[in-house]
């Protein structure tokens, strides 16, 4: 086994401080000094690995969503699924600041937005195509987006008491039942 880089642990210490000032702080606020500050190292070693600012936040935001394989799901349990995912995934063992960094800059910055339907495209996206057999792809994930956005925002960005105080099975049981709607029944056109 090979002794891991020191470089390696600085890159890893200065992307894990700019996932948590990108999430507490936005990406406006959030400076490459500040990251500097809070890694404990000079601003020319964050340049020096990662670049400009943007290049750090985009790597920082960069994640796996692990999306379910919806085909291996019954049908009438696709939406629950997905929220239980979504769920798991900022809630659950593998959570971090990555997804509330990307959030919330995305409200406010063009590229983290870009990163952000991006990210849902290429990974959310293949999986809900591969159920529906209708064409309507891209207004039924439309739809979906709308859901899991306003929670994420809600619940991880905004922290609205009563959202943040909503249980989890009643999050996945409503949102859920929404979810498999927007997948399942016919939309007009």
């Amino acid at each position: 086994m090979t002794k891991p880089l020191r470089s390696q642990a600085t890159r890893d210490r200065i992307l894990n401080e700019a996932r948590r000032l990108f999430a507490e702080l936005g990406y406006e606020r959030t400076t490459i000094r500040a990251i500097a500050a809070a890694a404990a190292i000079n601003v020319s070693m964050v340049v020096r690995y990662f670049g400009s600012k943007e290049d750090l936040f985009a790597k920082a935001a960069s994640l796996d969503l692990h999306v379910p394989d919806l085909a291996s799901v019954p049908p009438d349990k696709r939406g629950e699924a997905i929220i239980t995912r979504f769920l798991e995934r900022w809630e659950g063992p593998e959570a971090g600041d990555e997804l509330p960094a990307l959030v919330r800059a995305a409200a406010t910055h063009d590229a983290a937005r870009q990163r952000v339907i991006e990210l849902i495209m290429m990974q959310a996206g293949p999986e809900i195509r591969s159920t529906l057999a209708d064409g309507q792809f891209e207004r039924r994930l439309g739809l979906i987006i709308t859901q899991i956005s306003g929670l994420a925002f809600s619940r991880y960005v905004l922290k609205a008491p009563l959202v943040v105080a909503l249980k989890r099975e009643d999050i996945i049981q409503f949102l859920g039942a929404t979810v498999q709607r927007y997948l399942s029944e016919e939309i007009k056109t």
